[in-house]
């Protein structure tokens, strides 16, 4: 079995998967990800890491706002 093989039936590491997500998120996920992540990736796993990113994101958009108000005085 070459490397490639081998690399192929691993499970996606968590790197793979947050980068994955993110690029969902945005829009930009290239389709050689995609098929990768639809073959070696387990649905479980997107779910929640999608779930946490939404929840850090709207948290971080809510912060942002908070902070533009106080700074403005309002």
């Amino acid at each position: 079995m070459t490397d490639k093989q081998k690399q192929d039936e691993q499970p996606l590491t968590l790197r793979e998967m947050l980068q994955s997500v993110v690029a969902a998120a945005f829009g930009v996920q290239s389709n050689k990800h995609r098929a990768r992540d639809f073959s070696r990736g387990k649905p479980s796993h997107f779910i929640i890491l999608g779930v946490l990113f939404t929840l850090v994101f709207v948290l971080v958009l809510f912060a942002v706002v908070k902070l533009v108000l106080h700074l403005a005085g309002l």
